[in-house]
């Protein structure tokens, strides 16, 4: 009662606690050897409309997507199993849609099949049919769903070889007001210790911008082994993760091909870019959205490579 308001704002998590967690189901390095995908970002897309789609017709967007050269196509946080499109019949689809993409591309690709559910064996249950279908990658609200059912998954996704997408659903009922609750830092540590490949970040451009310094500060929390305190970024305390595997940060939310340069340039290689209405909103369907992504993801990449700067150059 002697308090109006309090926020945590970063913790340091001692090595000799941070080693009683497995962390990560697989990391960055051997998701990239599990994919077959090196030396860039990768591309997603959120299927949308995020409702009312029959599993059929979701099941179409996700592979003219995967066909126009994306990685990942997405469920939204609010696609689950509703009376127009149950669970088991969109992972059937998309499933399918998968397999047809792969076979016309010869390249891997994946769907973050949302396993959330309100009970953990229910969860476990969805994430067993997607092994089953043999899709590569499944996803989960973690908080939403909670620490303790998304650990449990993140052991199911390791012992199974499953990859974990996790989505940040309800964070900013946390980490929103300024003077009170949790830093997205926090929850972001607490995710890496807890297991997940993923992890949706901000953008730092586009509809969920973050600020540029601090977000980039808990990119690096996710990703790198050492940090060094850095309070200009929002990092309190040196963090050493002792090896844990790296979790690959997920920008996504009102970004287009427009905001390509810059992206790759704020994020790097190990990222996943996500496209939404970026992608499905091109004037000529889904897969030529897919196309400009890709064909302006690698033209970004080989700028770089050529030592262009085109987040400058314009």
């Amino acid at each position: 009662k002697a308090l109006r308001a309090i926020r945590l704002e970063d913790l340091r998590i001692p090595p000799a606690y941070s080693k009683t967690f497995l962390g990560p189901p697989h990391g960055i390095q051997v998701e990239r050897d599990k994919l077959n995908k090196y030396g860039r970002p990768l591309l997603g897309c959120t299927i949308k409309p995020k409702l009312g789609l029959s599993a059929k017709n979701y099941g179409r967007a996700v592979y003219e997507c995967l066909r126009g050269g994306l990685d990942f196509t997405k469920d939204d946080e609010n696609v689950n199993s509703q009376p127009f499109m149950r669970w088991r019949d969109r992972f059937l689809f998309v499933a399918e849609a998968l397999f047809k993409s792969q076979a016309e591309t010869g390249e891997i690709k994946g769907h973050y099949l949302n396993a959330t559910a309100g009970t953990c064996e229910e969860m476990l249950k969805r994430a067993v049919f997607a092994r089953e279908l043999g899709a590569p990658i499944v996803m989960h609200d973690y908080l939403t769903g909670g620490f303790t059912a998304n650990t449990s998954l993140a052991f199911y996704c390791r012992d199974n070889g499953l990859l974990l997408h996790i989505h940040r659903a309800m964070h900013a009922v946390i980490d929103r007001q300024r003077n009170h609750g949790m830093h997205f830092r926090v929850l972001a540590k607490a995710l890496r210790m807890s297991g997940g490949d993923h992890i949706h970040a901000g953008t730092v451009v586009g509809k969920l911008e973050g600020e540029r310094e601090v977000t980039l500060g808990f990119v690096d929390l996710l990703r790198d082994d050492y940090i060094e305190k850095d309070r200009a970024r929002g990092i309190y305390f040196t963090q050493d993760w002792v090896s844990m595997p790296g979790v690959f940060p997920v920008a996504s939310g009102g970004i287009h091909v427009w905001h390509m340069p810059a992206l790759t340039e704020i994020f790097g290689d190990d990222s996943v870019l996500q496209f939404g209405g970026g992608t499905l909103g091109h004037p000529w369907g889904n897969a030529p959205g897919a196309v400009a992504n890709r064909v302006a993801l690698e033209a970004c990449v080989q700028a770089r490579n050529e030592g262009r700067d085109l987040a400058r150059e314009g």
